[in-house]
Formats: structure tokens, sequence, C-alpha cells
């Protein structure tokens, strides 16, 4: 085999494991500002555990808001919440808030919520060069079907297991009919599970979903280094997504839960975040059948072997098996304290 085919299969691969490896490092902070009575907000924000101690960022607020007390800090496993009162002599409607570092920002997105006491919700996730955040002085329903939707593409894109497990569906459905059927029964059964988890349906436990969302990473990694087209996996694929699709609706459902959705707009916020979430699907597969393209095409005009998508795909299985089975173990150690 080339030795330029061997680094190009590597190229490709890398992309796949410098995913797994950083992209839950990227989980984006949140912010959740709550009207407990006139114009006294109580705020509550989440940092992961990734940023050093001393690089914690804080909201910021107009100068008007005075600080009942000093932030209240505590360390909960993947993330260190803070927790601050403020009142403010102008309120927030159509006023600016924010999200300030004591050095710089280490490129993570902010999810603000802010809840006024009449019902009245807004949501924006501001991007790692955006530090403020006008709150609208009226409520604006278009709004929520754009944030939303934007919060679905950003889940899923910092989401590395449930990249990997689509990434790892390209491999096994190996034909573009097969996988527009695999991906579709993979997104129809998340939605129905997201939706029934968020109204309240069906509650899982999210410490066990997310080490058996792990798991179902493992499993696909493994289909694909056994290389058996006779297994179930191979010969239907759609049965595969839907059943782990299913589990990964709870998944999403955690997320969603922790940022909340606006009673007023429910069936519009729950709708444009699954929208998010399957373009940010279809995005990244197409990144990666266009990656896969141009690898392919470098190889052949070095004249090397033919890049076969088997080999790669079993190149990548063990890459992505081997950083999914460290998330599984870590996540059932995270069961106990």
């Amino acid at each position: 085999m080339s030795a330029r085919y061997i680094v190009a299969v590597a190229g490709m691969v890398g992309v796949l494991g410098s995913l797994a490896v950083e992209a839950h490092d990227a989980r984006p902070n949140t912010v959740l500002v709550t009207e407990t009575s006139a114009n006294t907000y109580t705020v509550t924000w989440k940092v992961p555990t990734a940023l050093p101690a001393d690089a914690l960022p804080t909201p910021t607020f107009p100068a008007d808001c005075e600080a009942l007390r000093p932030p209240a800090w505590r360390a909960s496993g993947s993330a260190y919440t803070g927790e601050q009162t403020f009142r403010c002599a102008e309120g927030l409607a159509g006023r600016t808030v924010g999200i300030g570092y004591p050095t710089i920002n280490p490129s993570l997105r902010t999810i603000y919520k802010v809840e006024f006491a009449t019902g009245e919700e807004h949501l924006r996730i501001l991007g790692p060069a955006e530090y403020e955040w006008t709150i609208p002085a009226t409520p604006e329903p278009f709004a929520v079907a754009v944030e939303y939707t934007q919060h679905g593409v950003v889940h899923i894109w910092i989401g590395a297991d449930h990249l990997l497990f689509v990434a790892c569906l390209l491999f096994i459905a190996r034909t573009p009919r097969r996988l527009l059927l695999t991906i579709t029964g993979f997104t129809l059964a998340h939605s129905v599970t997201l939706a029934l988890s968020v109204l309240d349906v069906v509650r899982l436990p999210t410490p066990p979903v997310e080490a058996v969302i792990a798991l179902s990473v493992v499993f696909l990694a493994v289909e694909i280094a056994r290389g058996d087209l006779r297994s179930l996996t191979h010969r239907m694929p759609l049965v595969v997504s839907v059943a782990f699709g299913l589990l990964h609706g709870f998944g999403f459902a955690t997320v969603l839960r922790e940022v909340g959705l606006p009673q007023s707009d429910l069936p519009i916020a729950l709708l444009f975040f699954n929208i998010g979430v399957e373009v940010g699907q279809l995005l990244f597969v197409a990144a990666l059948f266009v990656g896969y393209r141009v690898l392919r095409l470098v190889v052949q005009r070095w004249n090397a072997q033919a890049m076969a998508w088997e080999r790669l795909g079993l190149a990548s299985s063990y890459v992505v098996g081997a950083v999914a089975s460290h998330w599984v173990i870590d996540r059932v150690i995270g069961f106990w304290p």
C-alpha cells in the first residue's frame, strides 16, 4: 500500500479523531436570568469545567443593576455553576446584558435566556466573538424560530457522540439511498423521544442515557470493524438508526431542558430546534463526503492506489471506538459522586 495513500487515510481519520477528543470541551456557557419580583432577577450560569478556575466568566448587566449578594459558585459534574441576585431600577426589557471573561474567551459560545415575570421569554446564542446582547423590548415570535434553529445546529455540532454516531451510519449505510433512509429514521426517532421527554410524558435519568449513547457509538464502530455485511446492522441500518435514535432523543432533551422552552411558543421552539439539529446533521454529512472526495482526488493525482471507502471506515472505526469506549467508562464512573 502506498505511503501517500496511508497519509491521506490518516488525514481523514485524524479529522474524526480530533472531533471526538475536542468537541465536548466546546460545550457552551449557559446563562438563565429569571425575574423573581419587580425588577429583581436571579441569575444562574454554567461554565464548562474545561476552563481554569481563575478564568471563569460572569454575566454582565447595566450600570444601574445592583448585586444583592456576591456570586456563589459550586462544581457539579462537567460544569461550574454560579448564582447571583440583582436589582435593576429600570428593569431589563430593551437593556443590554452580556458575558465577561477575566482574560480571554477560549472560543466558547454562550446561550443566554431571560424569563420575565409576565411569562415573556427571550433566548439568544452569543458566538465566541460576541459579548453583549440587547434584550428585545417587546416579544418577537419570529426570533424564537431563528434562535431555536440556531440552538439545534450548535448543539449537534458540539455533540461529539451524536456526530460520531452519524459518521458511523455513513459507513454502515454505504449507498446514498440507504443513507438517506437511515438518517431520516434516526431524525424521526430522536424527534419523537425529544418531544415526549421535554413535554414530561417520558423521562429517563440523564447519566445512564449519556452512557448508553456513548455505547451506541462503540456498537457501530465494532460493526464497521467486523465488516460482516450479513449482520442485521449492515442489512437493515434503518432498524438500528431508529432504535438508537429513540435513545439519542433523550440526550437532546437533556440539553433543551437546561435551556428551557418558551411556554407561549412551545410548539415553534420544539419544531425549529429539531429542524436545527437536522440541518446540522446534513451539513456534517455533506462535509464528510466533500472531505472524502477531496482526499480521493489528491490521492489519484499522486498516482497512488484509489482510496477505498471500506479501508477508511476500518481505520476510522478504531479511532472512534477507542474514544467512545473512554466515554462509556467515564460516564459510568460518573454514576457515583
